[in-house]
């Protein structure tokens, strides 16, 4: 699954305009390295999201095309440092 429809699919960003946006503006991180939008997520990526001074850091759990908003976390948890 494409980076920027995980984070829209698993509630980190709410809209994927918003999520393609922040690949473009170099703010998503996938293992340590710049991601594009179009990189393909799976199982057991390391995801860092910068949010101005805010940074998210979480593991990817599962990826599924489609999950009901109560299940959306089980998709990833978070790391803290």
């Amino acid at each position: 699954m494409r980076l920027d429809k995980f984070l829209k699919v698993s509630r980190v960003i709410k809209r994927r305009t918003v999520a393609n946006e922040a690949c473009d503006n170099d703010h998503v991180q996938v293992n340590g390295r710049r991601a594009k939008a179009s990189y393909d997520v799976k199982p057991g990526d390391i995801v860092e999201i910068t949010f101005g001074e805010r940074v998210l850091r979480f593991r990817v759990l599962d990826v599924r095309e489609h999950v009901a908003k109560a299940d959306a976390a089980s998709m990833y948890e978070i790391i803290e440092d």
